[in-house]
């Protein structure tokens, strides 16, 4: 019985060691499998072609990390920074992401974040300590330091505008008084208009979204390849008031016809300015909206600690230059408060016939109206994604005028690097693209008609009619450019009034140009969201 015991238990332990040899190979077949779908593979990415077959039905599903374009250790989307890094928590989704800039050996300081703090609230509304005021224009600087002597400020600068025609003093109260205090004194002794020197905030978002799009999405959603076929926005100028713009990147080649540099800076190209560029001109392996425009670049945002920025008193010199030189269109991606001396700039650039679009803002469903959005001279854009859903940051309300694609989108960066990037700012750079294809093919339209047809050719999304979420609807680049043509449309209605009934637009137009555009103007940066090394040719 013992001996009987002991040949089964021997027989027992010669079978369990085979069983073990023989799965062996199968368990190592299976711990291969599972690493090689947790290490990040460089993607295919074949962006050759400007016009991309996609089902707009079913987006395609893309890797994840298309940001990073050589194998790196594994770790998802959410938790790389902006070099490809895996970090040891997730990146921050605070409005302007965690870390901007250009990567490699020519990062420089103005590549930062763009901000570090949610897009609810502005860090501060305003510059502490200081404002900017209307003063005689008759007066010298050794008059205008006496002035601010008297009042114990410290003069930082003063400028005549012609686009406002008045001459705004910015000056540094020295001691603890509070502008309104300041600005009784200065009142009363002739100078007028006084107010905080306001800050505003670039209108980008880093996402941790788990797609990303380098087919261009928005391509189809705003069915651009149909109106490339009657308009590429030859000849027609918009201003772009932003942070720095590559203007060596290959997809803004023979773009830029002047640059601005509002701030008198150092500072290199920044991601958010060359990805608006983008949007608009891009023409080498991306396409813009309008690839043919030409475009300002007037460098008004710098990097700060708290992020990009600016001032009321510098994007007033944005202001001021675009309407000097020729802007047609003023791309706005930026966002703040109220703001009396910019509202005065914005009703001045109107009445010039400039057509102004602008950021609906990143704030969310709870923050106040933002500007210069809610003013009544600017085309107000809302953001939405690959889905039609809105972006879940855009900021709602009676002003807004449409949507275009601002999530997951692929764009230019510093450095010929490419981003994947969110945010109405780029929603906004789109729109600014088709009001430059509308002007080509009607140089005739004023600001109010442009909005208008954008209006009343847009695609409904949500409730039937217009809604404070997508305004009127998702803009739709054919349908407008095709309006174009016609008799001037309607003025659009202020905020909050439905817009005019949808107008059929006929599919067969004749095309009068070829759908590949001329190698000339285009634009693009990339905003402090993800960056890949530039795509090599497929």
């Amino acid at each position: 019985m013992v001996h009987d015991r002991a040949n089964w238990r021997s027989k027992t332990r010669r079978a369990a060691l085979a069983l073990t040899v023989a799965a062996l190979p199968l368990a190592c077949l299976d711990g291969a499998s599972v690493y090689a779908q947790s290490i990040m593979r460089s993607p295919n990415l074949n962006i050759g072609s400007r016009i991309p077959s996609i089902n707009s039905t079913v987006m395609p599903r893309i890797d994840p990390n298309i940001a990073n374009l050589r194998a790196r250790p594994a770790c998802s989307y959410a938790y790389r920074d902006s070099n490809g890094e895996c970090s040891d928590k997730p990146v921050s989704s605070a409005d302007g992401g965690g870390s901007g800039g250009s990567s490699g050996k020519n990062k420089n300081k103005n590549s930062g974040p763009l901000s570090k703090l949610p897009q609810t609230v502005l860090n501060s509304r305003a510059i502490a300590g200081e404002i900017v005021a209307e003063i005689d224009g008759s007066l010298s600087d050794a008059q205008a330091d006496e002035l601010a002597r008297r009042h114990r400020l410290e003069r930082i600068g003063s400028q005549n505008f012609p686009l406002i025609g008045a001459t705004i003093g910015l000056f540094r109260i020295v001691d603890r008084r509070t502008v309104e205090t300041v600005g009784r004194e200065l009142a009363a002794d002739g100078a007028r208009s006084v107010q905080a020197n306001f800050r505003y905030a670039l209108q980008d978002q880093k996402t941790a979204i788990t797609e990303g799009d380098p087919a261009q999405y928005a391509l189809l959603k705003l069915r651009l390849p149909q109106a490339h076929t009657l308009a590429h926005g030859a000849n027609v100028t918009i201003a772009i008031i932003d942070s720095g713009i590559d203007i060596r990147h290959p997809e803004l080649a023979n773009a830029i016809v002047g640059s601005f540099d509002a701030l008198g800076s150092k500072e290199g190209p920044h991601v958010h300015g060359t990805g608006i560029a983008g949007a608009i001109v891009s023409h080498a392996r991306l396409m813009g909206s309008a690839p043919a425009a030409r475009i300002l670049a007037i460098r008004a945002f710098g990097v700060a600690p708290g992020g990009a920025e600016s001032t009321s008193f510098v994007i007033l010199k944005g202001l001021d230059y675009a309407a000097a030189n020729g802007a047609q269109i003023v791309n706005m991606s930026f966002a703040g408060p109220k703001d009396g001396l910019i509202e005065r700039g914005i009703a001045a650039t109107a009445a010039k016939g400039i057509v102004m679009v602008a950021a609906a803002g990143n704030a969310g469903p709870k923050s106040p109206p933002l500007y210069p959005a809610v003013n009544a001279n600017v085309i107000a854009v809302s953001a939405t994604d690959a889905q039609d859903k809105l972006f879940a940051a855009s900021n709602r309300g009676g002003h807004i005028a449409v949507a275009a694609p601002g999530v997951d989108i692929f764009l230019p960066a510093p450095d010929e690097k490419y981003q994947m990037t969110s945010g109405t700012s780029f929603s906004a750079a789109y729109v600014s693209g088709l009001a430059a294809l509308m002007l080509e093919r009607n140089p005739a339209l004023k600001p109010g008609e442009v909005r208008a047809i954008l209006m009343k050719t847009a695609r409904d999304l949500g409730s039937p009619g217009r809604d404070d979420l997508f305004g009127a609807g998702e803009a739709d680049a054919f349908a407008a450019v095709s309006a174009a043509v016609t008799a001037p449309a309607p003025v659009a209605a202020v905020s909050g009034t439905p817009a005019a009934e949808k107008v059929e637009v006929r599919q067969d137009v004749p095309s009068t140009r070829d759908l590949n555009p001329p190698g000339a103007a285009m634009a693009s940066d990339k905003s402090a969201v993800r960056e890949a090394h530039r795509p090599a040719a497929q």
